[in-house]
């Protein structure tokens, strides 16, 4: 089942987010990585700052998570975890079709240039890579990240976004 997470889940949300970005340890630059990956701190500001995180669960167990954030004309993709033992079952893939199906803005996800299975994930979901300029502009625009991660990063989008700026640049 699929649905938004609830208030009292938070430290369900955050055992997956920092059990699955294990998988980043010794892959993206040993400056960005850190135990735990994503503090209880983190956690709570993303939520504040509108975060929505919905859940895939079996039963009662929390196995998967992934963020949607309306940021501006767009909605950004966030913290898309699964359990590391409950992977490659197909969880992210339809966590991702029911947050496509929660909006109808553009999307962009952001994820670590070394994080290949991630950028694939995406691309096998219709999402294509933006050019380095136009990354950097929406990492700045839509995010708020270090620079050291703006460097490090790549983004995402649908086709949607595509579309939208393809009309603004002929509209230009």
């Amino acid at each position: 089942m699929i649905r938004p997470c609830e208030r009292g889940e938070f430290e369900a949300i955050y055992q997956v987010v920092n059990d699955a970005a294990q998988a980043y340890k010794r892959v993206i630059a040993p400056d960005r990585w850190k135990e735990p990956y994503m503090s209880g701190d983190e956690l709570r500001r993303e939520i504040q700052e509108g975060v929505l995180f919905w859940g895939y669960y079996e039963g009662k167990e929390l196995l998967g998570v992934m963020g949607l954030q309306h940021v501006l004309d767009v909605a950004l993709i966030r913290h898309a975890y699964v359990r590391t033992a409950r992977r490659n079952e197909g969880i992210g893939g339809e966590l991702l079709s029911e947050l496509r199906l929660a909006t109808t803005r553009p999307m962009l996800v952001g994820t670590w240039a070394a994080a290949t299975w991630a950028i694939g994930f995406y691309e096998k979901r219709g999402f294509r890579l933006v050019s380095a300029e136009e990354k950097d502009h929406l990492l700045r625009s839509y995010w708020t990240v270090p620079e050291r991660q703006i460097e490090e990063s790549v983004v995402l989008a649908d086709e949607r976004w595509f579309e939208a700026a393809e009309k603004a640049a002929d509209g230009a």
